[in-house]
């Protein structure tokens, strides 16, 4: 399992040390891991550790994510998709780079649509990134497959930076 950084803020050092004092001298011999954590968790005036976890905001920055970074690499310094990553999770990020590509709000054809793909890429399969984006619902299809319309949607943080990282001049 992946390390990850929480930060903590005590406001008062003071009443954090002496309930943490009070916490281990509770206690028979030296705790575990998981049990420190709640302890410290404790003394900083959280319920447990999860709780901890949940409260504190993110402090990772969305560019700093391996995914996005893994993902960026399949772009070229135009901004065009030079290869289908192996990844589903980094698949699915690049994806939003089409999405963002796609008009808001306007019916459009498949040939519309292919357009806009194979302006994006240099790998040649633009029909892999269409069933793509309608797998990961963020294109949808009428049954009879003539009329295509992106779903609007925020973009989550990550891809929201992928997006602006790659937009390139239409």
């Amino acid at each position: 399992m992946p390390r990850e950084i929480h930060a903590l803020t005590i406001p008062d050092l003071s009443a954090f040390t002496k309930a943490l004092r009070a916490n281990l001298q509770q206690r028979d011999g030296v705790p575990g891991h998981a049990t420190l954590l709640g302890i410290v968790a404790k003394a900083a005036g959280y319920d447990n550790f999860q709780h901890l976890k949940a409260v504190r905001p993110d402090t990772k920055s969305p560019v700093e994510t391996k995914r996005l970074k893994k993902a960026l690499r399949v772009f070229d310094t135009s901004g065009i998709m030079t290869r289908w990553p192996n990844q589903t999770a980094v698949q699915a990020l690049c994806l939003w780079a089409f999405w963002a590509q796609l008009p808001a709000r306007t019916d459009m054809s498949e040939k519309d649509v292919n357009a806009v793909l194979k302006r994006g890429n240099s790998f040649g399969d633009h029909a892999l990134l269409r069933r793509s984006l309608i797998d990961h619902r963020l294109v949808a299809r009428t049954t009879d497959g003539k009329t295509y319309r992106r779903i609007e949607q925020a973009p989550p943080p990550d891809a929201a930076a992928l997006i602006a990282s790659v937009q390139r001049p239409s």
